[in-house]
């Protein structure tokens, strides 16, 4: 792999985190706002590696929330480059939660997150990222579905666009 080229794998970073009572919400759940946090923070983290560089957020555009995560769990986030453009990224994080009590147990699938990244140079304006070449099926089939992804967020605004503009 070239410095003009990357896999999926070179951006992987994970973040582990204990949750505390000062995230709960009055159901005694880690609020939502927390855990997509925590998400963002790994995304840019993997968004940073791959683009050699800073990366800011530029949407969410996913987010599904499946599990509730309780106070006194180990929360943690895996989060890898999806697809790359010439400055974006797409950057998928899967969120899973266990009790710190059972360390013998599974984590659990939580929630799952789709962000957006652009890459920015020193003055805040987008600059060029290496490619990505998936490697793995699994690694193309998230290709493929960030495309899908991208496709209908790029058709979404265009809609919007054209409803606050009428020819």
């Amino acid at each position: 792999m070239t410095d003009s080229a990357r896999s999926p794998s070179y951006s992987r970073v994970s973040l582990a985190q204990l949750m505390h009572a000062t995230s709960a919400n009055l159901l005694g759940n880690i609020h939502g706002g927390d855990i997509m946090k925590l998400a963002d923070s790994t995304a840019g983290a993997a968004a940073q590696r791959h683009g050699g560089g800073p990366a800011v957020t530029a949407a969410l555009d996913e987010m599904a929330f499946l599990e509730p995560v309780h106070v006194g769990d180990i929360v943690r986030t895996t989060a890898q480059v999806n697809w790359a453009g010439r400055s974006s990224m797409e950057v998928g994080v899967r969120i899973e939660a266990e009790a710190w009590t059972d360390a013998e147990g599974t984590p659990k699938h939580v929630a799952s997150a789709y962000f957006v990244f652009v890459a920015i140079d020193g003055d805040g304006r987008s600059r060029r990222v290496p490619r990505l070449v998936p490697e793995t099926p699994d690694e193309v089939r998230r290709w493929r579905e960030a495309e899908i992804r991208r496709s209908h967020r790029l058709a979404g605004k265009q809609e919007i666009e054209s409803g606050r503009n009428p020819g």
